[in-house]
């Protein structure tokens, strides 16, 4: 019932990675220059989020076509996503960030290991060093305000495997619109007559109202007082010294906890609780998250988790589901940590599932409308990031699928991941999670029991 993950025995500090060369890829059509709007849920994502995807040798494509290809794809594919060719800008009469499409073009780099993909040893394991196979900046050829919101570097191992490492802004993309983005280089680079996906750029579907209308109290986010806006980010990295662990749930450990939620409803549950995998994980993560915080054992204190919510079918009228923007807002379920440790697991899942319901189309437009009113970030005890089902191991590239895809992982106190296990060849979705936990050595200890023992409740 659920296990540590074990830290590799040998973990490489160094891949001793070489760079070749530093370019920019430009728009492979010329299109018209213009300024694009960026949302309220936009604003606030200024920030670059870096994913590293492993491929295997396969003998007709090694690394220097396959970076030969992925250069020329790109240039395709900057045409319909122009703005991830463009720069970021704050209008000085607004004083909001907006993205010039000025087909200024995206970052391009090769580079070599001098390991195998073998001996770099537990793709899973989210290792410091794999920030070396993903370029943050080209600061030394271009200026600060010149910087590219995405940057592609194709690094290759001695096996004739590589790694394909990607920076973007999140401005550009939510989770869903980024693995729609790949599944469209992976059309382009296989020279299919289509995108597989069409992307919507209309940004505007998510502008705020006119005049704003605010009716919701919105507990999940902060006003971030005047002047202070340029100083504060979504979420900070601590300076605390944190313990570091890896909890692996198998599908079977999953199902188990589903199990116990049923069993342990009844009447008093709502009938429109939903008992998924996600709902079940992240209950079972926030009480044991909620439980080990703190000294002081106050067990009226509250708790709140928050969590991601996509918009688009949540909208009336629905967003299209390609919209290639961000369109996820936090949902969040707060409770005294009293209730948390008596409550059953179905009460829990309920909290969840209610806090995902309640975002409707009019809790949504509030929070956009909030949005344009103040100045402001999620705002709870913790942050449950899924990447869990985003599918980017599932895209079938002409040189094959990745070994494994993953985020580059930065230690936040305040910031649980949940990211997939290795599934050679299967369904992501089918697999067990992994979940990611970084908390002061004393509070690891408490989270790490309370996380064994209730699985075996």
């Amino acid at each position: 019932m659920g296990t540590l993950y074990q830290e590799p025995s040998s973990l490489l500090q160094d891949l001793k990675v070489t760079v070749h060369s530093s370019s920019l890829v430009f728009p492979s059509q010329e299109s018209v220059r213009k300024s694009m709007f960026l949302s309220n849920i936009d604003q606030v994502l200024n920030f670059s989020v870096e994913t590293v995807h492993f491929f295997p040798s396969k003998k007709d494509f090694p690394p220097e076509v396959v970076a030969e290809k992925l250069k020329h794809t790109l240039a395709k594919a900057l045409v319909p996503y122009d703005f991830l060719a463009g720069r970021l800008n704050r209008n000085p009469k607004t004083g909001r960030l907006e993205i010039d499409c000025n087909a200024a073009g995206v970052g391009f780099v090769v580079a070599s290991s001098e390991y195998t993909l073998d001996e770099i040893g537990d793709l899973v394991y989210p290792n410091p060093a794999f920030a070396q196979l993903v370029c943050k900046t080209l600061g030394y050829i271009l200026k600060p305000d010149d910087q590219p919101l995405g940057i592609f570097q194709l690094t290759s191992f001695k096996c004739g495997g590589f790694a394909m490492g990607i920076s973007t802004n999140h401005a550009t993309f939510d989770g869903l619109s980024f693995k729609h983005f790949l599944d469209n280089l992976a059309s382009l680079a296989a020279d299919k007559p289509c995108l597989a996906v069409i992307p919507c750029n209309d940004r505007q579907l998510l502008a705020a109202r006119s005049p704003p209308q605010v009716p919701f109290s919105h507990p999940e986010l902060l006003k971030i007082p005047h002047g202070q806006e340029s100083n504060l980010s979504v979420f900070e990295a601590t300076q605390e010294d944190l313990a570091f662990n890896i909890f692996r749930l198998t599908s079977g450990d999953i199902a188990n906890l589903k199990e116990q939620a049923k069993a342990t409803s009844g009447a008093a549950i709502n009938a429109n609780t939903r008992i998924t995998g996600f709902n079940v994980v992240a209950a079972h993560v926030w009480r044991c998250k909620a439980l080990s915080c703190g000294a002081d054992n106050n067990m009226e204190r509250l708790s709140t988790i928050l969590y991601a919510v996509d918009i688009r079918p949540r909208l009336k009228p629905p967003l299209p589901s390609s919209y290639a923007g961000n369109a996820v807002l936090t949902s969040y379920a707060t409770a005294p940590c009293k209730e948390l440790a008596e409550g059953t697991l179905a009460k829990l899942v309920e909290m969840v599932s209610e806090g995902a319901r309640r975002m409707t189309d009019e809790y949504a437009r509030s929070a956009i409308d909030w949005g344009e009113l103040y100045k402001g970030f999620p705002h709870g005890e913790f942050l449950v990031s899924s990447w869990w089902r985003l599918g980017f191991a599932e895209v079938e590239y002409p040189w094959g699928r990745p070994r494994y895809s993953c985020p580059i992982v930065y230690h936040r106190k305040d910031i649980i991941l949940l990211f997939p296990d290795i599934n050679e060849g299967g369904d992501e979705r089918d697999s067990g999670v992994n979940v990611l936990v970084a908390l002061p050595a004393e509070e690891m200890k408490k989270f790490q029991s309370l996380f064994l023992k209730l699985l075996a409740a």
